[in-house]
């Protein structure tokens, strides 16, 4: 069964806890960065189910026991474009076709993605983001150098 991906309570989220801590969730910024953390938070709010397969799916227990897809930016992208169980689903769609809720990956180095981020307002042509790592609420999208982006559209929950 697939139920639909709440935007809205994701995006309400972003902006809740966009320049602060949620205590119910270790804060990952002084050992890698905290920002896929945060978006999987996000998406979960989103009405998302865990996925407990412990190579393959997505879910958070605590800082010891979650699944790599939680935290790693190259992990929740194979996971959401590969899932085919239980959580959330989606694909790779161009810019303009995302929606609030949706979320952009960025490279801003010459090795790996490294940046994950929820689109939480879009006007037209201009996206506004929230993100962790570097506390961000609400900011533009141009104002982020990167290399290379990828746009994560997602379709729903498995459930």
């Amino acid at each position: 069964m697939i139920r639909e991906y709440n935007r809205t309570k994701a995006v309400e989220y972003a902006q809740k806890w966009a320049l602060g801590k949620n205590p119910q969730y270790y804060y990952f910024g002084g050992i890698g960065g905290d920002c896929t953390n945060f978006i999987s938070q996000c998406i979960l709010a989103g009405d998302a189910v865990m996925n407990y397969n412990r190579y393959y799916g997505w879910f958070y227990i605590d800082s010891n026991y979650h699944s790599p897809s939680w935290t790693s930016v190259d992990y929740l992208r194979r996971f959401l474009l590969t899932n085919n169980k239980l959580g959330p689903y989606g694909h790779i769609d161009d810019l303009n076709n995302l929606q609030i809720g949706d979320i952009l990956q960025l490279r801003q180095n010459f090795i790996h993605f490294n940046h994950t981020l929820i689109i939480s307002e879009k006007y037209g042509d201009e996206i506004y983001v929230c993100a962790h790592s570097n506390p961000s609420l609400n900011v533009p999208l141009n104002t982020y150098p990167y290399i290379e982006m990828v746009g994560i559209k997602i379709d729903g929950i498995y459930v």
